[in-house]
């Protein structure tokens, strides 16, 4: 069976590219060429891997944040304080400001062709999605409700989060079927529309497959209603949740706490939706410290990725521990907020080796900083092992040193790194002999080492200054991240094992 992340990465690109090889076979007798040259690199095809991927550590549950947690912040600045968090998904609202730059642009659905360009833009650039939309009203008006649809189908929206009213749940239904975009009933607390879940599940009975529940876990509980309850009753029919933890029970003013800390009774509702066999989206939506949350939510985020994991493990864990007991370093990097800083001395490395994985980090560079990400090194010598080179090649043209490829053996596709000072995201497969480089969401690397079949040569024809054929690399090793002599940080190192 095929799974998902190999899907994304793996066994169809497989016989894609054994499909393609057969035709540059034939390409090769009539033009002289052994593989594609693509700005100066030589690129094997495979077809499209243009995305970063999920690390949440439950398989199936996928973790972001709703929008609103951040809503004293613009659209652009709340999307890089998920990227922060690790986080690759979003639940936007209506309202929001969009940036700085943007005047008075907003989320709402009404917004202009270059205004959704735009986020979408940002969105990729920063290696995360935009799930659901909510809370929105959904009208008995067919002309307004369609063109939150047509919205939602044009950003790649998944879910509708809104609190129709009855006479207009048919209509809802039925935009539902025709965009094939759910629709998730939310509850905000006693005594609105949809505060029980009794009233909810009254409203979706007869409905589609498309309609059904945004638990919100914290209004339940300012409700007097446990969450637990709340949610086997609704059970089958969640599509997403508001996940929070508050810090009183029945009382509505209670404010939001980091989860497994409150009276929402966080664990037991996971382990509720777990039983279930619940598959959905998780948004965050923390509504209290809203000048400086972040540090809260990550706790959230770690509680997460425990509770989750040891119920049904995806097999995603962070590379290195947070006091760095399992790394390997003669330097001194230091660890604060799930940022791991370089202080100079040297790279820091794993004491444990990795042969086929997918390992997925951000990074920020300096002005004319250099670094590297090395994989499968058979000691702890820089040479000749392969290298993801990262490197402030912001404003460059291509070379076999640019950031995103591999160094002086492969050329990115493109120049995809961020200004120095900014955040980038990185994610680095290597399954035997392929490995491909994603860079804020651009495929940049596509390889197949066992081209590489002659000592300080590339397949092209160009020198390298390596006196191994790559082909010949060990297919495991251990992980460094270089330290150059320049500034560098490295942040959310995830890694996932494959077979």
């Amino acid at each position: 069976m095929i799974s998902c992340l190999d899907f994304i990465f793996g066994e169809t690109k497989m016989l894609k590219r054994n499909m393609f090889s057969g035709l540059l076979l034939i390409g090769v007798l009539f033009m002289g060429s052994g593989c594609v040259e693509t700005n100066k690199g030589c690129v094997t095809s495979g077809g499209d891997l243009n995305d970063h991927v999920s690390v949440e550590s439950y398989d199936g549950w996928r973790l972001g944040v709703q929008m609103w947690s951040f809503r004293k912040f613009t659209l652009f600045e709340s999307i890089d304080k998920t990227a922060s968090l690790g986080l690759s998904t979003i639940e936007m609202y209506s309202g929001q400001k969009i940036s700085a730059d943007t005047g008075d642009a907003t989320t709402h659905y009404t917004m202009s062709a270059d205004i959704a360009e735009k986020i979408k833009a940002k969105l990729k650039s920063s290696g995360v999605k935009v799930l659901c939309y909510g809370v929105v009203k959904l009208p008995d008006d067919e002309a307004e409700s369609r063109k939150v649809f047509e919205f939602a189908k044009n950003m790649g929206i998944e879910t509708i989060v809104s609190e129709p009213k009855p006479d207009a749940l048919d209509l809802v239904d039925r935009l539902c079927k025709k965009y094939k975009i759910k629709v998730a009933i939310h509850n905000h607390p006693k005594p609105t529309a949809y505060w029980n879940p009794d009233t909810v599940l009254g409203a979706l009975k007869g409905r589609s497959k498309w309609m059904g529940a945004c638990i919100d876990t914290g209004h339940l509980t300012r409700s007097g209603i446990d969450p637990v309850e709340g949610i086997k009753k609704l059970k089958g029919r969640i599509v997403s949740l508001h996940f929070k933890d508050v810090n009183k029970f029945g009382k509505r003013k209670a404010h939001d706490v980091p989860w497994g800390t409150g009276k929402s009774n966080a664990e037991a509702v996971l382990q509720e939706l777990d039983r279930q066999g619940f598959k959905g989206v998780f948004s965050i939506e923390y509504e209290y410290n809203w000048d400086n949350s972040v540090p809260e939510i990550r706790k959230c985020v770690e509680f997460f990725n425990k509770v989750g994991g040891e119920f049904k493990s995806s097999g995603w864990r962070n590379l290195f521990a947070d006091d760095l007991s399992d790394g390997v370093t003669k330097g001194k990097w230091t660890y604060n907020e799930g940022v791991f800083t370089r202080g100079g001395g040297g790279d820091l490395g794993t004491k444990e080796k990795y042969g086929n994985f997918i390992l997925d980090c951000g990074f920020k560079l300096a002005k004319d900083s250099n670094s590297g990400v090395f994989i499968r090194m058979g000691n702890r010598k820089w040479i000749p092992w392969l290298e993801v080179q990262v490197e402030d090649s912001y404003g460059e043209e291509v070379n076999r040193h640019s950031c995103g490829g591999v160094f002086d053996v492969l050329a990115p596709t493109a120049i995809t790194v961020h200004k120095p000072g900014q955040w980038n995201r990185l994610t680095i497969r290597a399954k035997d002999n392929i490995v491909q480089v994603v860079l804020n969401g651009e495929q940049t690397v596509d390889m197949d080492l066992d081209e590489w079949v002659e000592a300080n040569t590339n397949p092209d024809g160009s020198k390298n200054k390596f006196k191994i054929a790559y082909k010949d690399l060990p297919r495991e090793g251990y992980i460094a991240f270089q330290d150059h002599g320049q500034a560098i940080e490295y942040r959310n190192i995830r890694i996932k094992e494959l077979e």
